[in-house]
């Protein structure tokens, strides 16, 4: 528990295990925010402009990886209590998060600080996160945190809602490659995994990093980054920021998904 950056980063100056090297870290450079990003307005789907729809998710797809969607049907008084259910998590005594706390990689539910090879790694990354499975529903409920006392009711709303938008944005891709209806249905679909990153007040986040440069290797991952702007993509050699939009999911296309978009 002493680990994680949650528990000791108050009043603290950055420790030199968290500094990255010139090379690696952000700087005091400005990322170019993207205006070009796709944005896809999901609820044209239900309707005459369904065609158009799939055509501009396929696109988005090939051409930037990822798209953000709005009008997607997650209620967003959800989505405010899934938010702020996983900031009290992070804000509980360290006692409470104790039985959560492991550094097993087997352990389908646990918190962790940095990565997953902290042991290993020469610098770590400023965040604390949260992960655990969600399907079968009924089953991986039994082993998610018992605090705060919503989180289970909270999140396991929240799970079925994102499982239903994943599957349709995965019905609507199907379409668009003419794999036909269902297509992502099935086994392919079938694994939900719920990943939280939080990341404390940094003293200086211009030499470290909240999470370093990686690709996805599932089918999507549909991302919340709230009003914060942090997010950044790689595109055409230069990295540029995603604005964050109200009541918005970034989807990224992992590496499973692009075997069939390629």
């Amino acid at each position: 528990m002493e680990k994680l950056v949650s528990s000791w980063f108050s009043n603290k100056t950055l420790p030199q295990s968290y500094i990255f090297p010139p090379e690696a870290r952000p700087g005091n450079h400005v990322i170019p925010r993207c205006n070009t990003i796709p944005v896809v307005d999901l609820s044209k789907a239900l309707a005459h402009d369904r065609i158009v729809i799939v055509q501009q998710i396929l696109k988005a797809s090939q051409e930037f990886g990822f798209f953000q969607v709005v009008n997607h049907g997650v209620p967003e008084n959800l989505v405010t209590d899934t938010m702020n259910v996983f900031k009290e998590f992070f804000e509980l005594p360290a006692e409470d998060k104790a039985g959560i706390y492991s550094e097993d990689l087997k352990r389908p539910c646990r918190l962790y600080t940095s990565s997953s090879n902290y042991d290993h790694e020469n610098v770590h990354l400023w965040r604390d996160n949260l992960r655990h499975p969600c399907h079968p529903l009924e089953d991986c409920i039994k082993i998610w945190p018992q605090k705060p006392t919503r989180y289970r009711e909270i999140v396991a709303t929240y799970s079925i809602e994102a499982k239903k938008l994943g599957l349709r944005i995965l019905e609507l891709l199907s379409e668009g490659l003419g794999l036909g209806s269902g297509f992502f249905g099935d086994k392919l679909s079938e694994s939900l995994l719920l990943s939280v990153n939080h990341y404390p007040p940094c003293p200086d986040p211009s030499l470290t990093l909240g999470v370093s440069r990686h690709c996805d290797p599932n089918l999507l991952t549909i991302l919340h980054q709230g009003d914060v702007y942090g997010l950044q993509v790689f595109k055409d050699g230069e990295w540029i920021g995603v604005e964050p939009l109200h009541n918005a999911f970034v989807v990224n296309i992992g590496h499973q998904l692009q075997v069939y978009l390629n």
